[in-house]
């Protein structure tokens, strides 16, 4: 078995964007206060919130501007604050108006998009607080902000009746970005050394990892020839939304097939790869 591979997704983001710009123009005035996956929050406030997320990454990383936060010691505390301050900015921006909202977006991407790219894609940065507290390299947290873009596009998609972006080229690295959340998913599951539980993600955008138990942890790889004591199959459409906690564990078992150790595949279904 050996290590995935980095995940490195500079040059997707216009791509992406070019999508969502297309995506946010074709919409008509109904469209915009239509319910998404994401609770409370209209199609139109999950444009504001990436639009906010924009701003956030150009005024912390780029300008190194912060202002003060309250501590968080806590991953819950962390949760919390993050929220506050999700909706906070959603409630403000809702006095924009959906032209706006597209013309602020079309200028922040670009800007974002030249901030990545000026990154050294090895160093190391903070954690990735959904995959665990160690520190994560540039490129994961990056791939994280990708993942972010994607999946809330997505929402607007599903809520407006839109076709899916699942071509691989996006949603590929998405998946890929997701599964770095199990070995923290599985860091309380006990297993004897050497066990490995596989995960199989199907479709067009899919891949297979695989999880092995080695000493306190659980370690992630690809190219596994040790025997699987647990083989889940899932498909895509039901992965990424178990990921971002857009289905409910429930659910997402009912549309996977498991073989071998089912109790080993509860912390597959419980792994969340967003900050909730």
């Amino acid at each position: 078995m050996r290590w995935p591979d980095e995940i490195i997704v500079i040059e997707r983001f216009a791509p992406l964007r070019t999508h969502l710009l297309s995506l946010l123009a074709g919409l008509g005035e109904s469209d915009w206060d239509r319910p998404t996956a994401a609770p409370r929050w209209s199609v139109k406030d999950v444009a504001v919130h990436l639009l906010g997320g924009d701003i956030g990454i150009l005024s912390r990383g780029r300008d190194t501007f912060h202002v003060t936060s309250p501590a968080t010691g806590t991953y819950r505390e962390l949760v919390n604050l993050v929220e506050r301050v999700n909706e906070e900015w959603v409630i403000a921006a809702r006095r924009m108006s959906p032209r706006l909202i597209r013309e602020l977006l079309a200028f922040t991407g670009p800007e974002v998009e030249a901030y990545f790219s000026s990154l050294d894609m090895r160093a190391m940065n903070g954690p990735v607080s959904w995959a665990g507290p160690d520190p994560a390299p540039v490129w994961f947290d990056i791939a994280r902000e990708f993942t972010e873009r994607w999946h809330h596009q997505q929402q607007i998609r599903d809520a407006t009746g839109r076709p899916a972006l699942y071509d691989p080229y996006f949603l590929a690295p998405v998946l890929n970005t997701f599964v770095r959340a199990l070995p923290h998913s599985f860091r309380d599951t006990i297993a004897p050394d050497g066990t490995v539980v596989t995960l199989e993600i199907s479709g067009e955008a899919g891949g297979v990892w695989h999880l092995m138990r080695a000493g306190f942890r659980w370690d992630l790889g690809i190219g596994s020839d040790v025997e699987s004591a647990t083989v889940v199959v899932i498909p895509q459409d039901t992965a990424w939304r178990m990921f971002t906690k857009g289905i409910d564990p429930e659910r997402a078992r009912k549309a996977a097939v498991v073989r071998g150790d089912a109790d080993l595949a509860e912390s597959i279904f419980s792994t969340v790869s967003v900050i909730a």
